[in-house]
């Protein structure tokens, strides 16, 4: 058994070289109020301290990174489960939920307005995917029927976001009219960055009254769910 007065001479020169209390505890197994006492009035050298600091920040920053890993294992997880859950979509079950998401992203005819084509726009791939396959699969709408609109604002990369598209929608660049949304001088927009590609409207030709069904299938399923 190492006597204490060696012991404390240890724990204080272990200090000085810049060791953490953990570190000190455990090549001397004391008390952490032992440790604590002894080292009440011993600095540590700026050099020290700084390493001190960044073992710290660099064990902060592994924490972190082992935390964003269990949470993208965790959301993996929870969304292949999810995922699996969904099994067979019948024709009623598209037909739904097609005029569920047109209700909440589609344009609507005003009361006062002339007749408004069925036009739907959004920045998610999958859910314009999900409306060309609703158009063809419900209506027996084809390509050829359709009009593509990019809005984007001009400080983006467009030709970056045209073959995103193109290529998304499996349809060739020229075949989408741009339209680009001007830059306010400040702004707190978050859509910015390498995944930003801009907002994409379908627009299909002649659909007035395609556009007025969907209204009235809107209109039913209220009535229905309300009663």
């Amino acid at each position: 058994m190492i006597p204490k007065p060696e012991e404390k001479e240890k724990v204080i020169k272990l200090r000085k070289r810049g060791f953490s209390y953990s570190e000190i505890l455990k090549k001397v197994p004391i008390a952490r109020s032992t440790l604590s006492l002894w080292l009440k009035s011993v600095g540590l050298a700026k050099a020290q301290f700084q390493r001190n600091t960044q073992r710290r920040i660099e064990g902060g920053l592994r924490g972190a990174a082992a935390r964003k890993r269990n949470r993208i294992a965790t959301t993996k997880e929870i969304k292949d489960r999810a995922k699996a859950e969904i099994t067979n979509i019948s024709q009623r079950d598209l037909w739904l939920m097609g005029i569920a998401l047109y209700w909440a992203e589609g344009s609507k005819e005003k009361k006062c307005g002339r007749g408004a084509v069925t036009k739907f726009s959004n920045s998610d791939p999958r859910m314009i995917l999900f409306f060309l396959k609703w158009l063809e699969k419900v209506f027996s709408i084809k390509k050829s029927e359709l009009v593509y609109e990019l809005y984007i604002h001009e400080t983006a990369n467009i030709e970056k976001s045209r073959i995103y598209w193109s290529k998304t929608l499996s349809i060739s660049k020229r075949e989408i009219k741009t339209y680009f949304k001007k830059n306010k001088i400040k702004t707190l927009r978050k859509n910015t960055g390498e995944d930003y590609h801009g907002l994409i409207r379908i627009r299909v030709r002649r659909s007035s009254n395609l556009n007025r069904r969907i209204d009235g299938w809107i209109d039913g399923i209220c009535k229905t769910t309300t009663k």
